[in-house]
């Protein structure tokens, strides 16, 4: 008869996905979120540009906000996460 229990996998199966044995099945956050950062200064320094109006420095600001509140958030969810 046939077993109702469910196999528990916690890794990645090698046999499956070869790139394993190197650790690149995983997800990065700390890669991401310093991407984040990154994108966001670099939206910051393209304010200093050949534009003569503000809008688009709005448009800059407001991106990198939004850029910036969802590293945070990635920052918080991976800090929680990482405590329990």
């Amino acid at each position: 008869m046939a077993s109702t229990e469910v196999e528990r996998r916690t890794g990645v199966d090698v046999e499956e996905v070869p790139s394993a044995e190197w650790g690149w099945s995983s997800e990065s956050p700390r890669f991401f979120q310093i991407g984040g950062l990154l994108a966001a200064g670099f939206l910051l320094l393209m304010i200093h540009g050949n534009h003569t109006g503000r809008v688009e420095d709005w448009f800059m600001v407001g991106f990198a906000a939004i850029v910036l509140a969802f590293t945070a958030r990635s920052w918080w969810v991976h800090r929680y996460r990482d405590r329990h």
